[in-house]
């Protein structure tokens, strides 16, 4: 995680930037500050550019001065935002640190006008000045009205502060009244208690706050209450919420937003040439094949790197990489999915202590994995259903998986699942070849059967590789949640196997990765050039490889409506957006986990 404040958090002392956000938002404050989350957008980076100058140098408070004690000689600086308290200037500081053990408060203030024992904080906010009475917002005053209190305990008066908007260049004089003092110390409190707590507040209702805060894609804030509300979201209709917005007396109907883009900007840079080399050169990474740059991308737009066999990284990229966030996933050169390299930077143990409660307990397991197992065998009825040929093999297939949902709802063990899901899954295979229509009509493309280790005919070769990227891409965003990929609730936990990844992806592996098998067969991407079989197996060469990446990217690239929210975004997306889920389900957020089934 980016760093978000330069002020340090004790377990003793809250930095009052914290109270501005508990103010703002108590769920957001729970997310940034005790589960360590967060995300950069438009408005994050512009504050960060507008405070550049006030960050660079800490400058000390000096001694408030009584106004008997003898003339002292001050600073001759000044500032356009400074608000002058006598005929002379007065002294300024920027980014000047305060604390106070009385307070349990800490802060590092934009820039202090001192004269004598007057003091006056000026805080700079990125923004125009809010059209309203107070020209300003509530999380604004309070933490102006914190950095007062600081100041008060340092010596000074001060009965008022600055706000300076730097989008319309403008200063607004915030007094510092007996309610707003008393409405800060009891935020404060507040805000010191929540810093402590380990449930997840509710989050603010369909409020207009969720426009511009980075971290709604993370809260989920419409996603949640509708999950809490156990509505039934039909297309096209609106959602109406169990408690009326703010200011409103009566249930309103409302759409349930998409607060995050629909495709991550950032995208999985894969290095697949043998003996590839990858170095950094400042916030780029540089890829060299035989001493030569073949590409350079910007870390900012690498969501992973992915390294297919013999790739070697310089030990400086692996610094950027896990300073930045990105993952280092390492396959071998045939895709086989072996492991990667995470940064430590999600603080959050809570989600983890809640998963493997979950693992501990059969019955909650149990429920987890009916719901993955049904919707998988949803996933695959449908698909063989639209794409199969129409025969009487397809109607008994559709009719036994039809016999078969049932039993799965009514199981009462794992291992009972296990053996209705591998019936369902032979139902399936048996219809798989009716949907391939190759426009090389060779008999290496019979398919009559799921099998691997090694796969012995192409379709099951182009079918493990797709898992396997799969299984890679659940990893990746089960870690950005901060669970353990390798710990799992219908899948049993075995050395080196990503068990909660497997979970996590078998609703997906009809529409995902098989649906990017029969695209890349029927489109020509992949011909039986492609392929190399011997008698141990079958594999595929390198420009198979490449061309199924390709096949697979522009699948998780593309949009879908998702069924239950009614908003469009990538199926990478849906994908980060389970994993999210899934740990707000395992922390009790939302009362169930829901898989995306496909019409």
């Amino acid at each position: 995680m980016a760093e978000t404040d330069d002020e340090e958090t004790t377990d003793s002392l809250l930095p009052v930037r914290m109270l501005n956000e508990y103010a703002y938002c108590p769920r957001l404050f729970h997310l940034m500050h005790v589960e360590g989350r967060w995300a950069d957008n438009v408005y994050t980076v512009e504050g960060r550019h507008v405070h550049r100058r006030i960050d660079a140098l800490d400058h000390l408070l000096p001694d408030a001065i009584s106004p008997d004690a003898p003339p002292s000689v001050t600073a001759a600086s000044t500032d356009s935002a400074a608000v002058k308290t006598g005929d002379e200037p007065p002294t300024i500081s920027r980014s000047v640190p305060l604390s106070s053990e009385e307070l349990g408060l800490s802060a590092k203030l934009d820039l202090v006008a001192t004269d004598g024992d007057e003091a006056v904080p000026v805080e700079t906010k990125r923004g125009r000045v809010p059209n309203n009475a107070e020209q300003s917002w509530e999380p604004e005053r309070v933490q102006l009205m914190a950095q007062g209190l600081l100041l008060r305990e340092h010596g000074y008066n001060c009965d008022h502060g600055v706000l300076y908007f730097a989008g319309s260049r403008t200063r607004v004089t915030i007094p510092f009244t007996p309610a707003l003092e008393m409405e800060t110390l009891q935020l404060i409190y507040a805000a010191r208690a929540a810093a402590k707590s380990e449930v997840i507040p509710p989050p603010l209702d369909h409020s207009p706050k969720c426009n511009g805060c980075s971290l709604a894609g993370i809260c989920l804030p419409d996603e949640t209450l509708a999950l809490r509300a156990n509505e039934t979201v039909q297309v096209g209709l609106p959602v109406v919420a169990v408690k009326p917005r703010h200011g409103e007396g009566d249930e309103a109907p409302t759409m349930i937003r998409r607060l995050y883009p629909p495709r991550p900007d950032a995208t999985p840079l894969y290095v697949q040439e043998q003996g590839a080399y990858v170095s950094k050169s400042g916030n780029s990474l540089v890829v060299k094949v035989d001493g030569a740059v073949a590409t350079r991308v910007g870390i900012k737009d690498v969501s992973q790197l992915v390294l297919c066999g013999n790739i070697q990284v310089s030990t400086q990229t692996l610094h950027l990489l896990c300073e930045s966030d990105v993952p280092v996933c390492y396959l071998s050169s045939g895709m086989w999915f072996y492991g990667l390299v995470h940064g430590h930077t999600l603080r959050n143990a809570y989600d983890r202590a809640a998963q493997f409660a979950t693992a501990a307990d059969p019955r909650r397991c149990l429920v987890f994995a009916k719901a993955i197992v049904t919707d998988k065998a949803q996933n695959q009825r449908t698909l063989i259903r639209r794409n199969a040929g129409a025969t009487l093999m397809l109607d008994r297939a559709l009719a036994d998986i039809d016999e078969l949902m049932p039993r799965i709802a009514a199981a009462t063990s794992i291992e009972s699942l296990l053996g209705l899901e591998g019936n369902v899954a032979a139902r399936y295979f048996s219809q798989f070849a009716t949907m391939l229509k190759p426009r090389d009509f060779e008999s290496t493309w019979d398919f009559h059967s799921r099998n691997r280790r090694p796969p012995r005919d192409p379709v099951n070769a182009m079918l493990s590789f797709a898992y396997a990227l799969l299984a890679k891409e659940c990893t990746v965003a089960l870690l950005s949640e901060g669970l353990d990929p390798y710990w799992g609730f219908y899948h049993k936990p075995r050395h080196g196997r990503p068990a909660l990844a497997l979970d996590l992806m078998e609703p997906f592996r009809p529409v995902l990765a098989d649906s990017v098998v029969i695209t890349a067969i029927n489109t020509g991407m992949v011909n039986r050039r492609n392929f190399e079989t011997a008698a141990s197996g079958c594999a595929m060469n390198a420009g198979g490889r490449k061309a199924m990446l390709r096949a697979y990217e522009a699948r998780l690239d593309q949009l879908v409506t998702h069924p239950s929210f009614d908003y469009r975004c990538s199926w990478r997306s849906v994908i980060r957006l389970q994993a999210r889920l899934l740990a707000r389900w395992l922390r009790g957020d939302i009362p169930e986990f829901t898989n995306l089934v496909t019409r």
